[in-house]
């Protein structure tokens, strides 16, 4: 560009030449997607003063991602805290999946009335918010389906899968995580085959292993929507959160009448109800509103990793209130998984233009 050109800057307004100012790219908040490369012209004055509140943005919201992150794992872990007692009363997979999400949805609408939230989205973002809701419990139908053809601990492995998925995803819309975050990725894995893997001769059907795989697959999509859709760059995790909840309890309503049997089968006592509301808030609500901010603040990758903390989580509530046995094999994959996370957060590589 000539020197001569007159610019303004854009934090004093102060009119200079361009040889008067100091070319430099910024990362810039636009909307709710976190980094935006864009080039602006600064005066000097100016220059320091920006870098620096950019610099500390950048590092608060890397920090309230991997901390929503983590929390979204292990309120997700929490399920055999409430489900396993829920399953043993009779109580069948839909209609529990149903309350779930229905006791989520009217407790998040009753918060969201409380603060004076927005309930609206717009046309073309509602029925993508539609598709996050039916993709999201798709991961849960399919998961629990896969149960009747193969062990648990094979369908967890699997389900596992989702963060390679996730990065291939986003390698295929060329948006490249750090080689840091692929170390990651294949270290975690390792621990979850050490921990779930079965052992001995188990009978493996290519129908339950699809499945588990197709669950993976739709909670991949689930995360990188989230981060990548321009459609609802604006809605807010609250308002995202509570349409994804309509959409399952309206679909495990439906489910549930053609399978027959009353919506009220095997819940028969307070304990019940209070199991049935504990499912609601930690493993599900909690779970889901800390994973749309983790995917938006840090990107679907690294959400996708910190998810690892789902098994964890759920095998040292087995251990310690259920009295299931810990390994030696299960406590290397712990140690792995552990130290594979907070090599990611501790080296995550060049700061990226665009969150993966």
């Amino acid at each position: 560009m000539h020197k001569s050109l007159i610019h303004w800057c854009v934090r004093c307004s102060g009119k200079r030449t361009e040889g008067g100012w100091e070319w430099q790219t910024i990362a810039a908040k636009a909307g709710r997607r976190l980094y935006l490369e864009q080039k602006v012209y600064l005066c000097a004055p100016n220059l320091e003063r920006t870098m620096m509140k950019t610099n500390i943005s950048y590092s608060r919201k890397r920090l309230i991602g991997y901390v929503a992150g983590i929390m979204a794992g292990v309120s997700y872990g929490t399920n055999p805290l409430f489900g396993k007692a829920l399953m043993e009363s009779g109580v069948p997979v839909m209609v529990m999946l149903f309350f779930r999400y229905g006791f989520a949805a009217v407790i998040l609408a009753l918060w969201m009335l409380l603060k004076k939230e927005s309930f609206r989205a717009s046309r073309r973002g509602i029925g993508l918010l539609v598709l996050l809701g039916l993709l999201f419990a798709g991961s849960s139908i399919t998961l629990f389906c896969s149960y009747e053809f193969i062990p648990s601990g094979l369908a967890t492995t699997l389900v596992y899968l989702y963060p390679v998925f996730v990065a291939l995803i986003m390698v295929f819309l060329r948006i490249y995580p750090s080689w840091q975050t692929w170390l990651s990725i294949l270290a975690t894995f390792g621990g979850i085959l050490l921990l779930s893997a079965p052992s001995g001769n188990v009978q493996i059907r290519l129908t339950g292993v699809l499945l588990a795989i197709g669950s993976a697959l739709c909670y991949s999509f689930y995360l990188v929507i989230v981060n990548r859709s321009k459609r609802i760059r604006n809605v807010s995790e609250h308002t995202l959160t509570l349409y994804s909840l309509l959409t399952g309890a309206l679909l495990f309503a439906v489910i549930r009448t053609f399978q027959g049997g009353s919506m009220l089968e095997g819940i028969d006592t307070i304990a019940d109800w209070g199991n049935l509301l504990g499912l609601a808030i930690v493993p599900t609500m909690i779970s889901l509103l800390t994973l749309a901010m983790s995917s938006r603040y840090i990107g679907p990758t690294k959400t996708a990793v910190l998810g690892v903390f789902e098994p964890l989580t759920a095998i040292l509530i087995g251990t310690l209130l259920f009295g299931e046995p810990l390994t030696f094999k299960m406590a290397c994959g712990i140690t792995i998984c552990v130290a594979a996370v907070i090599f990611m957060i501790l080296k995550p590589g060049k700061k990226p233009s665009t969150a993966a």
